[in-house]
């Protein structure tokens, strides 16, 4: 739960911003405010394993078995070495109640190999009841692509040396085309039939969000123009606009998403979200344009991060997995809870 010493830690950093501050505080639209009260409270899931900044858990992916347990794959990061490519393992953990759990498996960036690792996607096969496993990174030296291990009978299965690419940039029609350089951070569900995959793709340097379809999980093709996001650069997020999560509600999707202001403080990871509706999985409706809906409630003195989260149902709870920033400088992850109320 959020505790008095990160209330005080926050008001401290906020009032002693480094001198050469160039940037503006993200802030929050006052219509929004009914919801942002309802992620101060939060459940501690793992903090990075050195608390300094730089050092970063997260990026969650959170499946529930058949039999009720939780499963979560995370990325681990270091702030040692090249920006981008502090990704140093793909851990996996293991909780009977979503909220503690314990480590039981590594893929490490070196057992690859790969330079790095971003966002896992976790999720089980429907017809086989087995668990497939996604990641991404810079695949032998070339362009980030999305990459996938051999499906495993669990998650403590998965072997890193089964990792091979399933998304990759594609090859232009035309010498002055311009299709993603690179794809990234993967969330990937099952629905309506078959596979979808929402990605970053990266345009002349900038993060935007494309879709595809598969129906067994290996091969996927783009869904509509190859060229052509699904969001696109504007109102608060016209630096990034990324993807983050889907939710069924019924007659449509929760399309939760993630991006960042040009004029915020270094907006490369200064990612907060915001929250949009489909009825198509593909054609999304932006519910929060006026400015994101979540930021930390307990930001270090540059950064508001509130990102990579992971939507799902529990019961008749939403249950949130996210990748948030703290005092320290560091990013851990935290478990929110959304209860529904039902009205008769």
């Amino acid at each position: 739960m959020l505790a008095e010493p990160y209330l005080i830690c926050t008001a401290m950093s906020l009032t002693a911003l480094p001198s050469d501050w160039k940037g503006t505080v993200p802030e929050i639209h006052d219509r929004f405010r009914s919801v942002t009260r309802q992620f101060d409270s939060y459940d501690l899931i793992l903090r990075p394993d050195t608390i300094a900044p730089g050092w970063w858990a997260g990026a969650p992916s959170v499946v529930q078995d058949k039999d009720g347990v939780f499963w979560l794959a995370c990325r681990m990061r270091t702030a040692e070495g090249e920006r981008g490519l502090r990704g140093y393992e793909i851990r996996i953990l293991r909780s009977e109640n979503g909220i503690h759990f314990e480590k039981v498996h590594q893929l490490r960036r070196e057992d690859v190999p790969i330079p790095g690792f971003e966002r896992p996607a976790l999720l089980t096969d429907p017809a086989t009841g087995r668990f497939k496993l996604y990641g991404c990174g810079p695949w032998q030296g070339g362009p980030w692509s999305i990459i996938k291990f051999d499906d495993a009978d669990s998650p403590d299965a998965f072997r890193a040396d089964t990792a091979r690419v399933v998304i990759g940039p594609p090859d232009k029609t035309h010498p002055f085309d311009v299709p993603p350089d690179e794809y990234k951070d993967p969330v990937i569900l099952y629905a309506n039939g078959a596979y979808h995959c929402y990605v970053i793709g990266v345009v002349r340097r900038t993060e935007r969000i494309f879709h595809f379809t598969s129906a067994d999980g290996e091969a996927w093709r783009p869904a509509g123009n190859p060229y052509e996001p699904i969001m696109h650069l504007q109102d608060w997020h016209n630096f990034y606009v990324r993807p983050a999560s889907v939710l069924p509600v019924g007659i449509g999707y929760l399309f939760i998403y993630e991006g960042s202001t040009v004029s915020w403080f270094e907006p490369v990871y200064n990612i907060l979200t915001g929250i949009g509706f489909t009825f198509d999985l593909h054609t999304i409706i932006d519910l929060t344009p006026q400015s994101p809906l979540l930021k930390s409630a307990t930001p270090g003195p540059t950064h508001h991060t509130w990102r990579y989260s992971h939507w799902m149902w529990v019961g008749d709870e939403i249950w949130i997995y996210a990748e948030v920033a703290t005092p320290e400088g560091t990013n851990e992850i935290r478990r929110f809870r959304l209860p529904i109320c039902k009205t008769r």
